[in-house]
């Protein structure tokens, strides 16, 4: 993956007032965060940010923070967007230590829908939960959780327990006895039943 760099801006006036400020200078605004510091307004250049936002690795990635010579490894939390124009207005940056564990929300993907039985004879699947939580080391945080639907008929259930993750990440307390998705009889298979009890009849 390639690494995501952000040239920060410390900016000299916080809250709504700064922020607007900032924005119409054609700056994103956010706020560092984390560790023994105190919280620090920043900004980042709205089309190097809107790069970043874009790769897709931004969020719940580790990200490298520069301010002139001075450089950090951070993770981006938190991105607000503008209602109308889906554009980011603000941005949250964590301190971390590359090695400690983060608790982060990771995108869930299903795979193999060909080899479950459930499926393939007309079943549903119920997706849940489309992200599961984790504790994941921060240098070492998966892109996506992928599911793997062989084998799995229709009534079976996937819980965030079952799931195979990478080596050193744990789906938290929170996600783990949860439901992430389940295969269920369709409408077009009960309204199939239907017909063939009623013919039967």
């Amino acid at each position: 993956m390639a690494e995501i760099v952000l040239n920060v801006q410390v900016r000299e006036r916080a809250g709504t007032g700064g922020s607007r400020q900032t924005r119409r200078e054609g700056l994103v605004p956010g706020v560092l965060y984390g560790g023994d510091k105190a919280p620090v307004p920043i900004a980042v250049k709205y089309g190097e940010f809107h790069k970043a936002l874009h790769t897709g690795k931004l969020l719940g990635h580790l990200v490298t923070l520069k301010y002139g010579d001075e450089s950090q490894r951070v993770i981006a939390k938190d991105v607000q967007f503008h209602p109308v124009t889906d554009n980011p207005i603000h941005f949250d940056l964590f301190r971390v230590d590359e090695h400690a564990l983060v608790r982060i929300s990771i995108p869930v993907h299903f795979r193999n829908h060909e080899a479950s039985p459930g499926l393939k004879r007309g079943g549903a699947l119920n997706v849940n939960l489309h992200e599961l939580e984790v504790m994941a080391p921060a240098d070492h945080i998966p892109e996506e959780i992928v599911v793997d639907l062989t084998g799995l008929d229709i009534g079976a259930s996937v819980r965030g327990a079952d799931i195979a993750l990478p080596a050193g990440v744990q789906v938290t307390a929170h996600h783990r006895e949860a439901t992430v998705a389940s295969i269920a009889t369709s409408s077009a298979m009960q309204s199939v039943d239907a017909t063939e009890d009623a013919a039967g009849a």
